[in-house]
């Protein structure tokens, strides 16, 4: 099983995520800057990261939609810098076609659609058409409204019909099923609190989730329910590091390929001790 030439049966792969925006939920306003995006880049590189995520466009919970020109202006000069100055591939966190497009031509090798193709219904054909992978991931609703009572009967046999949907929609369009990731969506659309915690359902199930064939993501990173359930008193996204760790050993050890987190550094020894003590098993 291999995605961007990484041989995902002998590594989980660690995705930095890279949010150039003034609004995201846990680094917004940190790196909407060029030279604090692209140094940033360069400094989880360093770390350990094997792949970086760039985000323009925010999906924390009640998050409003930018136009393709906002996205583009935000993004695009961080990825024709970035291709030149780093050795590991960059995905593009994007739902819009023209987005894509544009970043896969200045030299972005991966798309991660929160909307897993069905927002902009010609993403499909520059996916297919450039022959990169694509993140296809869970979400009931949008940014804006996902948090406002989400409801599931089977959340877990929900969430993989849909991924295994939206694979099938992915290669009728053409897309081969070997450029094609899923990611059943960690605080997208979830509930938490009030004694119901989806996600923590969801790292304890990845197993299942495997059984669709496809490479795993998980981003669970600082979110939310890592506050709602470690503590009495909530700690915000900046304090929730010891969790985020837990979370990605847990998916590591469940079967994720992927992990998706602010923290490389930290990320990275933690899944190293792991893999120290897998191997001497």
């Amino acid at each position: 099983m291999k995605i961007l030439n990484y041989d995902l049966d002998k590594k989980t792969l660690i995705m930095g995520i890279l949010n150039v925006t003034p609004d995201s939920f846990s680094d917004g306003g940190l790196y909407n800057s060029f030279d604090s995006a692209v140094k940033h880049a360069k400094k989880m590189q360093k770390e350990g990261a094997d792949i970086i995520d760039i985000g323009g466009e925010s999906t924390r919970p009640g998050a409003k939609q930018i136009s393709v020109e906002v996205e583009l202006k935000r993004i695009l000069p961080i990825v024709k810098i970035l291709s030149k100055e780093i050795s590991i591939p960059i995905s593009i966190d994007t739902y819009k076609s023209n987005v894509a497009k544009d970043c896969i031509e200045a030299g972005a090798s991966m798309i991660n659609d929160i909307t897993a193709l069905r927002s902009d219904e010609k993403l499909a054909d520059i996916v297919k058409d450039y022959s990169v992978p694509i993140c296809l991931m869970h979400m009931k609703g949008t940014p804006e409204n996902m948090q406002k009572n989400p409801t599931y009967s089977d959340i877990i046999l929900e969430i993989k019909e849909f991924l295994k949907k939206r694979a099938e929609f992915a290669i009728k369009k053409g897309i081969s099923k070997d450029k094609i990731i899923i990611d059943p969506g960690i605080g997208f659309g979830k509930r938490t609190g009030n004694g119901i915690e989806d996600n923590c359902n969801i790292l304890a199930n990845i197993s299942d989730f495997k059984k669709l064939g496809y490479p795993l993501l998980i981003g669970a990173s600082r979110k939310r329910f890592l506050g709602n359930i470690s503590s009495k008193e909530k700690t915000d996204a900046k304090n929730r590091l010891a969790g985020s760790i837990a979370s990605a050993i847990v998916a590591k050890l469940n079967g994720a390929n992927i992990i998706r987190v602010h923290d490389v550094k930290e990320t990275k020894q933690a899944l190293n001790v792991i893999d120290c003590i897998i191997n001497n098993q």
